[in-house]
């Protein structure tokens, strides 16, 4: 179980680097990112960082090696928005989490899909006249 603080600091965080993606980066290499989760270590020096990206994996990929490359002013920015003894370390990871959620969908689709094209007419819910 994670003590409230952490909750909060976590929370702190993820809000904080939302907002420095959004509006202080200024890198044209990174696309859109969603800051996805935050979970910072109990002594409160590395922070590990899942990202969303949306695109191809080509632009995902491009994008997560310019933030890796911006990561000291991601930290310098978190540090002045929480306040903390110590800024923690950022370490980035790509979120599969929303990839693996739409390629399950597509599967249950195509299933449902496979499913209703080999059923009778009157299970399918079409008119059945004797």
């Amino acid at each position: 179980m994670i003590p409230e603080r952490m909750k909060r600091v976590n929370e702190a965080c993820k809000e904080a680097l939302g907002e420095i993606l959004q509006a202080e980066l200024k890198d044209p290499r990174v696309g859109f990112v969603t800051v996805t989760k935050v979970e910072v270590s109990p002594d409160l020096r590395v922070a590990r960082v899942w990202l969303s990206f949306l695109g191809p994996d080509e632009e995902s990929e491009a994008s997560l090696q310019a933030l890796t490359k911006a990561r000291g002013f991601l930290r310098r920015e978190l540090g002045k928005r929480v306040r903390l003894r110590y800024t923690p370390e950022l370490v980035l990871q790509r979120d599969r989490g929303a990839e693996t959620s739409q390629k399950v969908q597509t599967i249950i689709r195509h299933l449902q899909e496979e499913g209703d094209a080999g059923k009778p007419e009157e299970e399918t819910g079409g008119e059945f006249v004797d």
